[in-house]
């Protein structure tokens, strides 16, 4: 079954309503997409991993992924797109916080936007979060992971495709692999040209907080 953006805020809400908070929901998404990322590779130790993280919840994902990295022992490097001042959520700002006391992720707050080598990047710039022309550094960002060698893995949805209705903004990542939370988003059935590989995962939000959404 899919689900739209809406349908499944309404879920998220509602089962942060019922005590699962949405940090948790945060917390099991970056680690779903590690997981994905470990049975793809292996040992990630060595790799070189470059984190694109917006000021939403997607770039809060990102947040997550680059600290699991960390525990298995990679060396990730984190770009906020803005000023971690302006982080627009508790959850992204919770987990920002706790990656400025870990000195085996680089951060780079409003980092200058650049391709190094890297193996593997991540996408958290939007997810879902797209509405309108996608602005800068968004822009640059999605054309900087477009360019690189590396696999390409986007979080919940690739940045710069609608969602709801599958169409792709001017600029938008084509990922090699998409994880993508509690259920397929209706816009990416059928766009593996854009999603890649998709894995839809499960992130612990109870089966009673579709009720009354999708029944």
């Amino acid at each position: 079954m899919e689900i739209s953006v809406k349908q499944m805020m309404a879920i998220e809400n509602k089962g942060h309503d019922m005590g699962f908070l949405k940090k948790f929901m945060m917390e099991n998404a970056g680690a779903a997409a590690v997981k994905r990322l470990v049975e793809r590779f292996g040992d990630v130790s060595s790799k070189k991993i470059l984190v694109y993280a917006g000021l939403g919840n997607n770039g809060g994902d990102a947040m997550v992924v680059a600290r699991h990295l960390a525990g298995y022992g990679a060396k990730p490097c984190i770009i906020l797109l803005g000023d971690p001042e302006k982080i627009k959520t508790e959850e992204s700002r919770w987990n920002w916080n706790l990656l400025e006391k870990m000195p085996s992720v680089l951060l780079l707050p409003n980092g200058e936007i650049k391709n190094s080598g890297e193996e593997i990047v991540i996408d958290g710039i939007l997810g879902t979060g797209i509405s309108g022309d996608i602005r800068e550094p968004y822009r640059t960002a999605i054309s900087a992971v477009n360019a690189s060698d590396a696999l390409k893995l986007a979080i919940d949805v690739p940045s710069g495709l609608d969602p709801d209705t599958g169409k792709e903004s001017d600029v938008v990542v084509r990922a090699d692999m998409t994880v993508t939370f509690h259920k397929l988003k209706t816009g990416m059935a059928g766009r593996e040209d854009l999603c890649g590989t998709i894995h839809v995962e499960k992130i612990g939000i109870p089966p009673e907080a579709e009720k009354g959404i999708l029944s």
